[in-house]
């Protein structure tokens, strides 16, 4: 697709709400009808693949068949028609949806062939359509049990060359406007869909954390050539583990990937604060080493540990970033508004920059504005998202972001 990047050639699906994540082949001709329907149904809890010939769809058949086929009518009547021969021939066991206009002699044709050849055929989807009008006609094999609490290693990933970054926007609480973004890593698994990044990244003493680590430095590295060559100059913040800043062939690895670009003003590396504070001589050794090169150290899920930062002498933090557990709910808790208080205020004394995370209402982002965070992010303005879905949904924002 031309709005894809060259090397991600497989999509992820959205956080499943099921062990066992459907399968869903996208087959139409129109690129951005396939487009469309594959973020859509991504967005419901589905691992999508897409093809445009009935040739790609048998060839999809044969490797790990889909729970859902979903047909076009811009596929073309002919086209549409072999597919549905194809499916009944292969003995297809899995659903069929078609879509296209209700009027249409056509897709009607392509519906009641389907009947005929003994397939699962679903209501017919009119176009156009929402994706609640997707999600209903559907429904019945949507995920409704709750994710899997499973915890997938670090091993796993590699060898599955799974790990994606997905992209939150931060936003700048006076103007609303995008100021960058904070990257996660997920991982597909081939049962239990998107692991989020709690169940991925390796804790620290973790043998394959140079590995993993050097995954996610690289990943981040071409997203932001992506996203610059859409928008320009944009701020990434990645999340490393502690044993990252023990190993100095890891951080060489960080120095070398840092792009010779003259829109790269540099990255932000987010570290967990209990790590940082356990290990703060260290932190701040690496921390001036590593501002040379352009990149800048961030203390993130930050809370009542705070006061151990107090007085601390050349305080080496671009950012820190209040716990969600004390941004989510205080607008009616005066207790986490004090601690967040507490935070911004040495934040402010540092020259460091105040970070809400998980905003979710309106209301916790009044009271974070009225608090004096700098920045903010959370579910209120946007989910974690795939950097195809954040460089089209996203960079290409002109106005503030609204708040209804």
């Amino acid at each position: 697709m031309d709005d894809q990047r060259p090397d991600d050639a497989t999509k992820l699906a959205a956080f499943p709400r099921h062990s066992v994540t459907p399968r869903v082949c996208v087959a139409d001709a129109g690129q951005q009808m396939r487009t469309f329907l594959a973020e859509t149904l991504e967005d419901l809890g589905c691992v999508t693949r897409e093809c445009v010939h009935a040739a790609e769809l048998s060839a999809e058949l044969g490797t790990r068949p889909p729970d859902l086929v979903v047909i076009g009518s811009s596929a073309g009547g002919i086209e549409a028609c072999e597919m549905v021969e194809l499916l009944a021939a292969k003995e297809f066991g899995g659903n069929v949806l078609v879509l296209g206009p209700r009027a249409s002699p056509m897709v009607a044709a392509i519906q009641d062939l389907g009947a005929k050849l003994g397939l699962a055929m679903l209501p017919l989807l009119p176009t156009p359509f929402s994706q609640g009008d997707l999600r209903d006609c559907i429904a019945a094999l949507l995920p409704i049990e709750s994710p899997a609490q499973h915890s997938v290693s670090a091993a796993e990933v590699l060898r599955a060359g799974a790990l994606e970054l997905w992209y939150q926007p931060k936003i700048d609480m006076r103007t609303l406007a995008l100021s960058g973004a904070e990257a996660l890593a997920p991982m597909r698994h081939p049962t239990l869909g998107v692991m989020p990044p709690g169940y991925v990244m390796p804790e620290n003493g973790d043998p394959h954390v140079g590995a993993m680590s050097g995954l996610v430095i690289d990943r981040a590295i071409n997203d932001w050539r992506y996203f610059t060559a859409r928008r320009g100059h944009i701020e990434i913040a990645i999340n490393l583990p502690m044993t990252f800043f023990r190993d100095p062939e890891l951080i060489e690895h960080l120095w070398r990937r840092i792009p010779d670009h003259p829109a790269f003003d540099g990255l932000i590396v987010q570290l967990n604060a209990a790590d940082v504070i356990r290990s703060l001589r260290l932190v701040k050794k690496v921390a001036r080493l590593l501002r040379y090169r352009a990149i800048a150290i961030s203390l993130g899920d930050l809370g009542a540990e705070w006061p151990s930062l107090s007085g601390l002498d050349g305080f080496p933090f671009v950012e820190l970033k209040v716990a969600r557990q004390f941004v989510a709910g205080c607008a009616g808790d005066r207790r986490k508004r004090t601690t967040c208080r507490r935070i911004i205020d040495l934040a402010d004394a540092m020259g460091a920059r105040a970070v809400a995370d998980g905003v979710e209402n309106r209301a916790d982002f009044l009271a974070a504005r009225e608090l004096g965070f700098s920045l903010v992010q959370g579910a209120l303005f946007a989910k974690p998202m795939t950097a195809n879905n954040f460089a089209r949904s996203v960079l290409g924002r002109d106005a503030p972001w609204p708040l209804a």
